[in-house]
């Protein structure tokens, strides 16, 4: 089958998960509404949003590097999506969960839960696509070992298992695993560079 309207539907989704997290958001009202220190309540829920934007806005990015190094998808790959897209919608509202409540332990936990989930669910996608389209395909030489992956998956699990302990910090190693996705990997994007016969001059 066509890729299209899997790109298209994940586009959509991911659009809406978006505009939830931005609702919530919520104007300061009433008489001190207008002060900037109205603002100062919601900074943890500001804060949240942020790095939650930023993990969605990772996995468009690279949901969209990959999708360019496939040709077609099957019955496998496209409910491998719905498992990723399942995860990512639930990302509003942990989010709203953490920053309401000030990043106390049981919304940081389950945060991180949810994270984790989503990375796994990435790779099942990821190992579909694979095993659909061979392993001398432009993906499978693109990812190779993929360590940026595992690396996540051991933080993510980390940071769960501290946040009873300490919320900050586990907070903190779900920013680190962010920066370490930010910078948008090459891999794909060399690979069909590669396979691209040269411009004429």
């Amino acid at each position: 089958m066509e890729k299209g309207r899997l790109e298209a539907f994940s586009d959509g989704v991911i659009a809406i998960i978006i505009t939830i997290m931005v609702l919530e958001l919520k104007v300061p009202v009433g008489k001190l509404g207008a002060d900037i220190s109205a603002l100062k309540p919601l900074f943890p829920v500001f804060v949240s949003y942020i790095l939650s934007f930023i993990y969605v806005g990772i996995y468009w990015n690279n949901h969209h590097h990959m999708m360019q190094a496939v040709e077609s998808v099957n019955g496998a790959i496209l409910w491998a999506n719905m498992h990723l897209l399942f995860w990512l919608s639930l990302v509003p509202f942990v989010t709203a969960w953490m920053g309401e409540n000030d990043f106390a332990r049981w919304p940081v936990t389950c945060y991180g839960i949810v994270l984790i989930m989503n990375a796994c669910a990435y790779t099942i996608l990821l190992f579909a696509l694979i095993r659909h389209h061979g392993r001398n395909s432009v993906l499978a030489k693109a990812v190779g070992s993929d360590w940026k992956d595992k690396i996540s998956i051991a933080i993510y699990a980390t940071a769960i298992a501290i946040s009873w302990l300490n919320s900050t910090i586990s907070f903190i190693l779900y920013i680190v695993v962010a920066c370490i996705w930010f910078i948008p990997d090459k891999r794909i994007e060399r690979q069909l560079v590669g396979e691209e016969p040269p411009c004429e001059k």
